[in-house]
């Protein structure tokens, strides 16, 4: 195998730069990333590149952020995985932390009040939007179109959790592949993610498996104890410490299921989060939520940075002996812990193993299932979230073993209805990129906010 020549610290500025650049979402930088990595700096050719995202999409958590730590495995072992992991997610980091900490002391504020009403309304869009285009990709065929409606009908009026929507989806999808089922190995995924296709004969890696990244079992246990302990450890010293009705305890517990459970990409742990963080831990509020996607999505890195900011909260609601500042700075960084620690245990244990995996298509059928589960999911997401932010007032309905929370009509929020129905219009019909119609919205949140309070 050819020697790929990228110096260490040549790699760490460009995954730098790549973090620097990460908006939009997953789609996004998956984007940023292929743009970078492989059509101009080459380092891997298109082949490797989606081998790799597919192996990624597969597992739980934040597909970009893995997929960053497995291509910087690939070139630089273990420390370049390490690297490109840990600086994919540091920009988000603090920049979530100040917003959180910006969030809590002037959240009375008129311009802060008025710039989170501004990004609740196009947030709600995009989230919409994710709907349609997640959807466009994954419901190929009447059976994933059904797939998705039987998940959100579960969600949206029976409240199943989570958890068990993706599980079943990836039974029906993992036996459907095997018994040929012709709806279940109709592909799908990502995608084509570029126009230019680089051979990998002509990247910098080359065709062949480097010897650091072919199975070693040895190498392979040894990994996965090392960072079951950094994970695990610590949740396990919390809840012996402070016991299991301390936040900090129910935080590192309930982040870590979210990273084992959350399959489907960053809006699929989004609904998660959504709803047990407030119907069930009673963390946060529906907006509250929503302003923290608000700013995961106006920050470089991965969209469930969101999740810090429901830590944070958490903690500041629950601070016990502490100053609450401090104890919502470490909620916020525990969070953040539990849920990325785990990405690099999959990607270490099991990247050397992708090439079994990437030729069972019984697998890939049930990737293909749960991704049409996802699209109910994120729609359960868009729907709940529109009937918290745009209506004051939610009435308890139950029919025939079905709980839904009606909206009281009279009740409805008009200036964010209006200010919705205007980024929608920018998204939709002029095709205004995500970073200026959450901008733009900002700015009319805070003009209107200011023209209110002089009223």
């Amino acid at each position: 195998m050819k020697d790929h020549g990228v110096p260490f610290g040549e790699a760490m500025k460009v995954w730098a730069r790549v973090a620097a650049l990460s908006f939009g979402g997953p789609a996004g930088q998956i984007a940023v990333m292929h743009r970078i990595i492989v059509e101009e700096k080459k380092w891997i050719g298109e082949q490797r590149f989606l081998q790799a995202l597919n192996y990624c999409t597969l597992l739980p958590g934040p597909e970009a952020q893995q997929l960053a730590i497995y291509i910087g495995w690939l070139m630089h072992k273990t420390r370049g995985g390490l690297f490109a992991g840990i600086l994919f997610v540091l920009p988000g980091l603090l920049a979530i932390m100040a917003l959180s900490w910006i969030y809590v002391l002037l959240g009375k504020v008129t311009l802060v009040q008025g710039l989170f009403f501004g990004l609740k309304a196009a947030v709600l869009v995009i989230v919409i939007e994710a709907v349609l285009r997640v959807g466009k990709r994954a419901l190929k065929n009447n059976t994933m179109r059904g797939l998705a409606a039987a998940a959100f009908i579960a969600l949206f009026f029976y409240d199943v959790p989570f958890p068990l929507i993706i599980l079943a989806a990836g039974l029906i999808g993992y036996f459907g592949g095997r018994a040929g089922v012709p709806a279940f190995l109709a592909g799908g995924g990502h995608g084509k993610v570029g126009d230019r296709q680089l051979a990998d004969a002509d990247s910098l890696l080359g065709e062949e498996t480097p010897a650091h990244a072919r199975p070693n079992v040895r190498w392979s246990l040894s990994i996965t104890a090392l960072f079951l302990a950094l994970w695990l450890v610590p949740v396990a010293a919390l809840y012996v410490v402070l016991g299991g009705d301390n936040v900090f305890t129910k935080i590192s517990i309930f982040f870590s299921q979210m990273a084992v459970v959350t399959f489907g990409g960053a809006y699929a742990v989004l609904a998660y989060v959504a709803q047990q963080a407030v119907d069930n831990y009673h963390w946060v509020t529906a907006g509250e939520m929503l302003d923290g996607l608000g700013m995961a999505e106006t920050t470089p890195g991965p969209l469930i940075m969101v999740t810090q900011f429901v830590g944070f909260l958490a903690a500041w609601r629950e601070p016990g002996a502490m100053p609450p500042l401090l104890a919502a700075t470490l909620g916020g960084l525990l969070t953040t812990w539990v849920t990325f620690v785990p990405c690099f245990l999959w990607i270490f244990f099991g990247a050397p193993f992708v090439e079994a995996l990437r030729a069972n298509k019984a697998l890939g059928a049930a990737l293909g299932a749960i991704t049409a589960a996802v699209v109910g999911v994120i729609l359960n997401l868009a729907v709940w979230f529109a009937l918290h932010v745009l209506f004051a007032k939610l009435v308890p309905v139950r029919w025939l073993g079905a709980a839904v929370d009606l909206p009281v009509l009279s009740s409805i929020n008009v200036p964010t209805l209006v200010l919705s129905i205007a980024a929608a219009i920018a998204i939709f019909r002029f095709k205004m990129g995500m970073l200026p119609v959450l901008l733009a919205s900002s700015v009319a949140g805070i003009v209107y906010s200011q023209v209110l309070s002089m009223s």
